[in-house]
């Protein structure tokens, strides 16, 4: 019978038969790695009094691994990103564990369990020409950083806005009423009044539940009526996908209608199909 490997020998394979053989990992992902587990090994020297050699693989369950993290961001002041990247290196020896020591399958399932951190995913930096439009950054669905174009017609109308006296703090373009931050809440209150000015001329809303999204789904309608191509439209909603954009595609009706009426009509006559006797005896046989 095969001998348990102990939690150094293990390791020493991850890196050597693992990393370095079977995935050829290049020597900067070596030293990430590396970089982690030494780390961990000193967290767990302060934290169990262990030193390298007698830590037991039983020793480094989910619980000392969430500490860990967290000591590494609280105490050493690593992003959410990093974070996740010693995480990542920790997953991958485990997921190796699992092959290697099937009697530990309950601790090891629950390493793989820790969720990795959210952050906020800044895009990527490039040069701009100066005049080419206006637009706003925001951090949207997904705690993802967005540039958005803004229409003439609403740069127009946010310069009327901003030569109102300013109410509360100066830094929020659209405060509440009482001065401070918009919240989600505000937001709906405000659209939910003008949705009842719209219901008395335009019954057809009274059916209809508009929200913000609501609001959003529309534009990209608009923009897809429009003749816009469903790249671009993705790029300005913030998918990471084109296919997710595919769902205004399918919406679409008059777009439908469009292509229908491009097609050519087959012709025959109307009556039910009756099959011969041959294709009847073939289907019989099956």
């Amino acid at each position: 019978m095969k001998p348990t490997p102990g939690f150094a020998t293990l390791l020493q394979r991850f890196f050597t038969e693992r990393l370095m053989q079977q995935r050829q990992a290049s020597p900067h992902t070596i030293s990430s790695y590396r970089d982690t587990f030494r780390l961990l090994l000193q967290f767990i020297l302060k934290r169990l009094h262990k030193t390298a050699s007698r830590v037991a693989f039983e020793d480094i369950d989910a619980p000392l691994i969430s500490e860990f993290l967290d000591d590494l961001q609280n105490g050493r002041g690593i992003t959410a990103r990093s974070r996740n990247i010693r995480l990542a290196a920790i997953r991958s020896f485990f997921k190796l564990a699992a092959f290697e020591l099937p009697t530990h399958s309950a601790q090891i399932q629950r390493v793989l369990a820790i969720p990795s951190k959210r952050y906020i995913r800044g895009q990527v930096g490039f040069l701009i020409r100066a005049g080419t439009g206006a637009h706003i950054q925001v951090v949207g669905k997904g705690r993802k950083q967005r540039c958005t174009p803004l229409t003439k017609q609403t740069v127009a109308v946010l310069k009327s806005w901003l030569q109102e006296p300013v109410r509360g703090n100066s830094e929020m373009l659209f405060p509440n009423a009482r001065g401070g931050h918009l919240s989600a809440d505000g937001m709906q209150y405000i659209l939910a009044k003008h949705i009842a000015v719209a219901r008395q001329t335009c019954p057809s809303l009274t059916r209809k539940r508009v929200t913000p999204h609501v609001l959003r789904h529309t534009a990209a309608m608009e923009l897809l009526e429009a003749g816009v191509d469903t790249t671009v439209i993705a790029l300005w909603l913030g998918h990471e996908s084109a296919e997710t954009t595919q769902i205004y595609l399918n919406t679409n009706l008059a777009l439908k209608e469009k292509i229908l009426a491009k097609t050519t009509p087959h012709e025959g006559r109307a009556g039910s199909y009756r099959p011969n006797d041959q294709l009847l005896a073939f289907l019989n046989a099956l």
